[in-house]
């Protein structure tokens, strides 16, 4: 099994993480909302900008290339006052995955909500993913039936 290094994504992974997401969207069969250069704008002032709405843990492989990513925000309150963190993506380049790469973004994201103080993470998948679902699975953790998922779109 190969090793993989875990740590934030910084402003020089900006193309990296833009790249992951066209993968992502091919991946839901979503289809493309924006040109790659409005995309690169995008993910800079989210992930780098000012206020950062949103953080991005990437994995690279012993040759240095990335092969997965996991995005992750805060949310406040969680129990009592303390905050939890949301594992909002997970994805694993398809010819990396089950190699590790996916196990050691879950433990950077359960790592990264230690060190902020955070009382848990949470996360959801698709009810038709599977392979999702057994990999969480194998991590030992359950799914959480107290909660019914919503989305509104905004225009």
């Amino acid at each position: 099994m190969s090793q993989f290094v875990t740590k934030l994504a910084v402003g020089d992974d900006v193309r990296t993480v833009a790249e992951l997401l066209n993968e992502i969207d091919a991946f839901y069969g979503d289809e493309v909302i924006e040109s790659f250069e409005e995309r690169l704008a995008r993910v800079d002032s989210t992930l780098f900008g000012a206020h950062p709405m949103v953080y991005a843990i990437l994995a690279r492989a012993d040759n240095g290339d990335v092969v997965g990513l996991a995005t992750i925000s805060y949310l406040w309150p969680a129990a009592g006052s303390t905050s939890s963190l949301y594992l909002k993506e997970l994805f694993v380049r398809p010819g990396h995955r089950g190699k590790g790469a996916g196990k050691a973004l879950m433990q950077a994201v359960f790592d990264q909500a230690d060190k902020s103080g955070c009382s848990r993470v949470e996360w959801t998948t698709d009810r038709s993913n599977e392979e999702a679902q057994r990999f969480y699975e194998s991590l030992s953790v359950a799914p959480h039936d107290g909660k019914i998922f919503y989305r509104r779109t905004i225009s």
